[in-house]
């Protein structure tokens, strides 16, 4: 497995062969939109009550699975 400094240095390697403009003000902003996103955010208190109440119905069993939840919007589709 490549360690993280092999990584960064491929990727500088690659970047510094990029010759379009273009490409590369697209990939200036991945990267800076990618490394805000690590930043801490603030939750609203009605999403701490939401997380609150999603824990609650884990907590009584009250889940349903993936595949039944799939069925659920199909039917709903459906009916539209």
């Amino acid at each position: 497995m490549a360690t993280v400094d092999n990584i960064r240095n491929g990727l500088i390697d690659k970047i510094l062969s990029i010759r379009n403009k273009d490409f590369l003000v697209a990939l200036d902003k991945l990267i800076t939109s990618s490394s805000s996103e690590s930043d801490i955010i603030e939750l609203t208190q009605e999403q701490k009550i939401m997380l609150e109440m999603s824990e609650k119905d884990i907590k009584n069993g009250k889940l349903i699975s993936q595949e039944a939840m799939d069925k659920r919007n199909l039917e709903w589709l459906n009916a539209i």
